[in-house]
């Protein structure tokens, strides 16, 4: 996508940011299993009162692992590609979010980003009214999705996805069976360790409760941009607080991670002052421009 643009930053930048770590990975992926772990016993600790923000707080951490499933998929976490795969699949399960089937998804998302043809996140288009908006808020529509494609890999057919190449259908099928598995497997564990009640109030709650903010975040990355292979303009950069960087592993500097994907997250702050200058779209915060899109929005 950079050619698309032209060249921004040199070869031999692109070559230095573009180095891994793996200790940076781990730093953060610890950072994220604290905070996962932390809500969670503010959920074990909390009573009638307390329990449904508690289960949100926990749901919103959960949720935001989206951002290591994301930075594994482009091996950028980890030098080395098993632990980005073993890394993201255990992280994507929660979310029902296979992560086999995802990089291709996601890979052709890369490839042909704001493409209406062929572009896999424009297969549902953003929101054109308030209803629509809503709709998609409160993740109504993920939650089918990931339901559909789990029955389709336990039904071994993903011909309904075009963007899998035949060659990788048979492993994604494997990797879909094999979560649902883990899943069962993990919540028969954690009923019989805790008590019934368990996945309901540290997984499938959180999760319900915790999704449509995800959902709030992922509608600025390239919605009212351009519909084009311009990736100065076609992909939105966001400037937040520390806190949201943090959570979601430096994504909201999403315009230069679509120009260079090999840059891990730990470097994106550093693309982001080298290129900033010649960013087309930039957004100071994600509240700010939701109040924006909504008003375009048609009753």
């Amino acid at each position: 996508m950079a050619s698309a643009s032209g060249r921004i930053l040199t070869g031999a930048e692109v070559k230095a940011l573009s180095r891994r770590s793996d200790l940076r990975g781990a730093m953060r992926l610890g950072a994220h299993v604290l905070m996962l772990a932390g809500s969670g016993w503010l959920v074990w600790r909390s009573g009638p009162w307390t329990l449904v923000p508690a289960m949100l707080l926990l749901g919103i951490v959960q949720s935001a692992l989206f951002a290591p499933i994301h930075e594994t998929i482009h091996l950028t976490a980890f030098r080395s590609r098993g632990a980005n795969a073993v890394t993201g699949w255990l992280v994507a399960c929660p979310s029902l979010l296979n992560w086999h089937f995802y990089t291709a998804f996601h890979l052709a998302h890369h490839r042909h980003t704001q493409d209406p043809e062929r572009d896999p996140e424009l297969a549902l288009m953003p929101p054109s009214t308030l209803d629509a908006y809503v709709w998609r808020v409160l993740a109504l529509p993920y939650w089918r999705t990931r339901l559909q494609v789990a029955w389709a890999g336990l039904r071994g057919d993903l011909s309904a996805y075009p963007f899998i190449p035949e060659r990788a259908a048979p492993r994604i099928i494997r990797s879909l069976r094999a979560m649902c598995a883990f899943l069962l497997a993990v919540s028969a564990l954690a009923m019989v360790l805790v008590g019934w009640w368990a996945p309901l109030v540290f997984w499938i709650g959180p999760q319900l409760l915790g999704q449509p903010f995800l959902r709030l975040y992922l509608l600025t990355e390239h919605t009212l941009c351009t519909m084009d292979d311009n990736g100065l303009t076609n992909t939105r950069t966001t400037l937040t607080n520390g806190l949201m960087r943090l959570l979601m592993w430096n994504m909201p500097f999403h315009t230069e991670h679509h120009l260079y994907p090999s840059i891990p997250f730990h470097r994106l702050p550093d693309a982001h002052r080298a290129m900033r200058a010649r960013l087309g779209v930039l957004q100071r915060g994600y509240a700010r421009w939701h109040v924006g899109f909504v008003r375009t929005l048609r009753a």
